[in-house]
């Protein structure tokens, strides 16, 4: 687990260098959103299409959908009560929600579960991350980021209009086929896993990209103390307790639990901007949290999978 973790370390650590030095000219917010645009349209699509056709969808989706659900809404329960005790003021108590609640749980879950269970693992995280963590975020997330911000909108966009994307689509798409045992054709599983291999490369150097370590400051360190607690500690063990009482066993269970001590998602800094949450905490939050699963992921892993 931990040679793995350093060798995404180090496609991680090179999106954080390419910010310092600035290749061809190109800055990191340059590079990056035409990356996870290429990653969210092409690629990751590809991916979810042949990784759902040929896995075993039934009673383990609806499980891996139901720890994911429940496990958010308690880490953001959690994180509501504190705020609340700590009287956190409303900009940062909702983006210490978002942090905390939902974790990264494609672009680092994914590459972590297929490096350390295997090939098959990258469907538990890609089941977890559409049938429950982006349907919640853009239903549940979205309404704590406008109690909590400010909405300038005045036309706003439905939660079906979140869903029309192309991840959906080949999710949707798989799960037809595959419920109706229709053979993927051999030229195209294979055009699909070329086009799949080039996600979790990609992925890991845009989360790279993405980490803002002018971020880091000692004034914001109260805010993250408690979500770091919740999110790196509470939130695996509320979700390994929860599996407790599913039928998901061994190899499967450990995995499902491990999305869920993931550190905070990138994509909730968009939702910060979007509603005028505190952005900056939110960074803070996603780079401290990434560098820190550098040693509590391996922790859940020996825990998940060590001895009974």
């Amino acid at each position: 687990m931990i040679s793995i973790l350093l060798q995404m370390a180090v496609l991680i650590a090179s999106g954080s260098v390419w910010q310092l030095f600035r290749p061809a000219g190109l800055s990191a917010d340059h590079v990056r959103p035409v990356l996870t645009t290429v990653v969210y349209y092409l690629f990751l699509p590809a991916m979810v299409l042949e990784v759902l056709w040929r896995a075993d969808i039934g009673l383990k989706s609806l499980q891996y959908t139901l720890l994911g659900v429940t496990s958010i809404a308690f880490a953001m329960l959690c994180i509501w009560l504190a705020g609340r005790l700590l009287k956190f003021d409303d900009r940062r108590l909702g983006a210490m929600i978002l942090a905390t609640a939902f974790p990264n749980v494609t672009y680092l879950g994914l590459p972590v579960l297929e490096q350390t269970f295997g090939y098959w693992a990258r469907s538990v995280a890609i089941q977890i991350d559409l049938f429950a963590s982006a349907p919640f975020l853009f239903t549940a997330g979205i309404m704590v980021a406008r109690r909590f911000g400010e909405d300038g909108l005045r036309q706003r966009k439905s939660v079906v209009s979140y869903l029309n994307a192309p991840p959906f689509w080949a999710a949707f798409l798989a799960v037809l086929l595959n419920l109706n045992q229709i053979p993927i054709p051999l030229w195209l599983g294979g055009v699909l896993q070329k086009l799949s291999a080039g996600v979790v490369p990609l992925m890991l150097f845009s989360l790279g990209l993405a980490l803002n370590w002018q971020s880091v400051n000692l004034r914001n360190l109260p805010f993250v103390v408690p979500v770091i607690a919740i999110k790196m500690l509470i939130m695996p063990l509320f979700a390994l307790w929860f599996a407790g009482f599913l039928t998901l066993e061994g190899q499967n269970k450990a995995a499902a639990v491990l999305e869920m001590a993931m550190p905070s998602m990138v994509l909730g800094l968009v939702f910060c901007d979007r509603y005028r949450l505190d952005s900056g905490l939110y960074a803070m939050i996603v780079t401290l949290t990434t560098t820190l699963s550098l040693i509590t992921l391996p922790f859940w892993y020996d825990f998940l999978t060590g001895p009974v």
